[in-house]
């Protein structure tokens, strides 16, 4: 029997809009086969088994993470500029996909864990010079003197947290859809004036 490409892009399809509303412990090969409109064999025909399966569709939700820094991180700009453009991306990047930050991380916390080796992510970000452009910039006294583990911690809980917390905070201030998005949009603007100024510190305000 020969695989047909468009039926197995059908199941991961299916398999990660189930994998993202329930996570991998949530579901059952079953409960994805009969989103894709298929039985079980048919799917484990594609897809030896739904852990097979999980690791292909996590492994994909990563490298969309890392492709939307990769991009910033490896063009020609300035690093304060990177860094604006970074986390404005950031958000629109996660606005069009809200289930993939308590995705990943539900999924990494997990007790068994997640067998993908994380730390290929880290070597290509790693891989596109940012790190040393950040060490350069410090030392060069541009940039404020932060470690990269604070860093990536400001950034992410400022970009991140306001999309995983979306139905949190709709419900503490009485926001509609409409009204929440419309926040973002001033939210990412502050975020990125704070984040770049804190970073980017002028001499004449603040001494590095």
């Amino acid at each position: 029997m020969k695989k047909d490409v468009t039926t197995e892009e059908k199941i991961k399809e299916a398999a990660r809009e189930v994998f993202m509303a329930k996570g991998f412990a949530g579901c059952s090969s079953r409960e994805i086969s009969k989103a894709a409109g298929m039985n079980v064999a048919l799917v484990n025909y594609y897809f030896r088994s739904k852990s097979q399966l999980f690791q292909i569709i996590f492994q994909a939700a990563m490298e969309d993470f890392v492709t939307s820094m990769m991009t910033v991180f490896s063009s020609d700009q300035s690093i304060e500029n990177k860094m604006r453009i970074f986390i404005e991306r950031e958000f629109e990047f996660l606005s069009k996909h809200p289930e993939l930050p308590v995705f990943i991380i539900t999924e990494m916390n997990r007790e068994e864990g997640c067998s993908i080796d994380h730390s290929c992510f880290f070597e290509k970000i790693a891989s596109s010079g940012i790190f040393n452009e950040c060490a350069q910039a410090q030392a060069e006294g541009k940039m404020r003197k932060i470690n990269i583990l604070s860093l990536t911690l400001l950034i992410m809980s400022n970009c991140q947290y306001p999309i995983m917390a979306r139905n949190l905070m709709q419900g503490i201030h009485g926001l509609s859809d409409e009204e929440y998005s419309a926040n973002l949009i001033l939210h990412k603007q502050n975020v990125t004036d704070m984040l770049v100024t804190y970073l980017f510190p002028t001499q004449t305000n603040n001494k590095i």
